[in-house]
């Protein structure tokens, strides 16, 4: 039996995790935090070790938000508790509000960092 939380119960853990932030990172982020039901895989991704994308910062002419993907949390912590659960979605949600936040003051730093880890899982698998 699958004893993963279910997806509103994801949301209310994020929406939890999100009111303990300080007001200011939401600055800019008019589109808020965006829970998706899909799982995604990063298009460098290999099929003999699946590379999921667990949560993204996105920037439009419309505006700015960061997407959560419910269905990779499901499939990589498929089996976990939800309190470890919880620090995986706050682990991924200050990662991707540091992506916003750099963004805002024209710094790259967090973007070079990911880049240099997807090369590792490159030259590794």
């Amino acid at each position: 039996m699958d004893s993963f939380p279910d997806i509103e119960r994801v949301h209310q853990i994020l929406d939890e995790i999100a009111e303990t932030l300080p007001l200011e990172f939401f600055n800019r982020l008019n589109e808020g935090v965006v829970l998706l039901p899909q799982h995604k895989y990063h298009p460098r991704s290999r099929s003999d070790r699946r590379l999921y994308i667990m949560g993204e910062y996105h920037k439009s002419f419309t505006g700015s938000h960061i997407r959560i993907y419910y269905g990779s949390f499901k499939r990589v912590f498929r089996n976990i508790s939800e309190e470890e659960l919880r620090k995986h979605l706050e682990h991924t949600l200050l990662h991707e509000f540091t992506h916003h936040l750099e963004t805002l003051a024209g710094e790259r730093g967090l973007i070079i960092k990911d880049q240099e880890a997807l090369r590792k899982y490159l030259q590794e698998w």
